[in-house]
């Protein structure tokens, strides 16, 4: 009897193994075709920059919203939305794309309008479409007024140009020579000041520019009122002429227009707000207060006492009376941090100080205009201007301090009565609209007393008071302890008479009361002799009447 049994089915691990042979022949002949398909990577990245530059006549600023709406590179878009830059102000926008199609561009724009972005993205751009390298040198030469300005644009440099590969340095004044001409061959884009720059070109043989793409000149207007004209004349003669130039300025000068005659070609003019309204922002409200000699430092600390959860900068005109009253300040402790920024500083302090004021929520910067120009401190609410500013130009840079990048801020600036008419006049010729505040003096807190009181027990910070204070020019004309107001602002010459002297007197009363000294007690230089009308020569401890070297020949000058 035979039975029927059931066909065996395939042996299971002999299918796995004939399965895995042929895919395994299957993926290694796809991975051989995608091999050969694959194309280096430079050649990618040069139809991509081909692609961008089909792009760059057809930029309408008008167009234009958003970073991202530029034909701008990969690495540059990441950059920028890392540091959290998304849109456009206008004169990015006007400038931008004139730019990057490779014309010379002359740019005058409000302070707080975003001209770094518009210089160092074409900058960015302009080494990533000729895929520069380290070994190309210097590519992107960029020259600020001030150490704080470079160091500033440096720190956006590096921020919006982290996913490129160029090397970039900074090269100002206050560090050693020898180290930075060690590392300056290697550097893509240079970031200095006009006369450290000139040093290396001068003193390390083997720093050239011969290959050198873009020339940006930042805020031009105060590299020249600083006395660097001769300077920039000299590097400009040292740069090859087949280069593109970029000069961005907050003010039209002469001497701004002489120094583009020379350094572009061809250019491109922008003036972002030349039609606009005013010569401040909108959104900068702005007024001033007529306060006596005696009253300002009650003013000053009434103000930060009133603002203690608020960015201000207050700015003086020298750098002793930085010194001087932040040490006051310090004593009357009004509630807020208070930090000091002045010239006489070290590099690495004024480095610290920016940065520390840059982290805080709420603190008062002391300052002289080395803070005035160009430096971007963010979420800064109030400028007040302790003394009035030299002219409208310092006043507006000064005020650009705050309201930047379409922010709103304010400025409060303080006159004494003698200077109200002539610095009102010259705002509103300028086009800066500002509007006077009526103080309450019983409203204010008086300091006088502790002042004294602190002066009495710190004997060197009285020394500082007399020292410092005494021999600055006041804007009556006489000598007095308001340091650093301008001559004639308020009026003209005094003619000379009997009564001149004891209004000196009365003034330097009311000015040492001001600083918190119970009497005039200054230098002995020389007094008045009784009776006489004489100057003579002060005894020992005896108190100075005039602390004004030999005023009788500027009197006689003035006949």
């Amino acid at each position: 009897m035979g039975g029927t049994g059931r066909r065996a089915g395939p042996d299971p691990v002999r299918s796995f193994e004939r399965w895995k042979k042929k895919y395994t022949k299957r993926k290694n002949k796809l991975r051989l075709q995608q091999k050969q398909r694959k194309r280096p990577e430079w050649e990618v990245e040069r139809e991509g920059i081909a692609r961008l530059e089909q792009r760059y006549p057809e930029i309408n600023p008008n167009e234009i919203e958003r970073f991202s709406d530029f034909p701008l590179s990969k690495k540059t878009l990441k950059g920028l939305q890392e540091a959290q830059y998304r849109m456009v102000t206008e004169i990015q926008r006007q400038t931008i794309g004139l730019s990057l199609q490779g014309k010379d561009v002359l740019g005058a724009a409000k302070t707080g309008s975003g001209k770094t972005l518009a210089f160092i993205i074409p900058a960015l751009e302009r080494l990533y479409r000729q895929q520069w390298t380290s070994m190309d040198g210097l590519g992107v030469l960029i020259i600020s007024p001030t150490r704080e300005l470079a160091y500033q644009t440096f720190e956006v440099l590096r921020k919006v140009g982290k996913n490129h590969e160029f090397s970039a340095g900074l090269i100002i004044g206050g560090k050693d020579l020898k180290q930075e001409a060690n590392k300056i061959h290697h550097i893509n884009i240079l970031i200095c000041t006009p006369g450290r720059l000139l040093q290396h070109m001068d003193e390390t043989s083997y720093f050239h520019a011969s290959d050198l793409q873009m020339l940006i000149l930042d805020e031009a207007d105060r590299i020249l009122d600083m006395g660097f004209a001769d300077t920039m004349n000299a590097i400009i003669e040292n740069l090859p002429k087949k280069r593109q130039t970029l000069l961005f300025s907050a003010t039209q000068t002469k001497s701004v227009k002489d120094l583009a005659r020379l350094s572009l070609k061809d250019p491109e003019y922008v003036w972002v707000h030349e039609k606009a309204k005013f010569s401040t922002p909108a959104t900068l409200d702005q007024n001033y207060i007529v306060c006596g000699l005696q009253q300002k430092i009650n003013m000053l600390y009434s103000f930060l006492r009133s603002h203690l959860n608020k960015k201000s900068i207050v700015f003086y005109a020298s750098c002793k009376e930085v010194q001087y009253l932040f040490r006051v300040f310090c004593r009357l402790r009004p509630g807020i941090p208070i930090l000091a920024l002045h010239g006489k500083q070290q590099q690495m302090k004024r480095m610290e100080v920016y940065s520390d004021f840059v982290r805080k929520k709420s603190a008062v910067l002391f300052a002289t205009d080395v803070a005035a120009r160009g430096l971007d401190f963010p979420a800064v609410n109030w400028v007040v201007q302790f003394d009035c500013p030299e002219d409208a130009n310092t006043y507006i840079h000064r005020v650009g301090r705050t309201a930047r990048y379409k922010e709103g801020g304010e400025a409060l600036l303080v006159l004494l009565p003698s200077e109200e008419k002539g610095m009102v006049h010259q705002l509103s010729q300028r086009k800066v609209p500002v509007n006077e505040i009526k103080i309450n003096p019983e409203k204010l807190v008086d300091v006088q007393k502790k002042m004294q009181a602190f002066l009495a027990q710190d004997q060197e910070l009285k020394e500082r008071a007399q020292r410092d204070h005494a021999l600055q020019p006041c804007s009556d004309g006489i000598s007095g302890l308001q340091p650093g107001l301008p001559m004639g602002v308020g009026g003209g010459a005094i003619a000379p008479g009997p009564g001149l002297f004891k209004r000196a007197l009365g003034l330097l009363a009311t000015a040492s009361s001001s600083v918190g000294l119970s009497h005039a007690s200054c230098p002995p230089l020389l007094r008045i002799a009784p009776g006489s009308g004489r100057h003579v020569p002060a005894a020992p401890g005896e108190g100075v009447s005039v602390c004004c070297p030999r005023p009788e020949s500027r009197l006689r000058s003035s006949k």
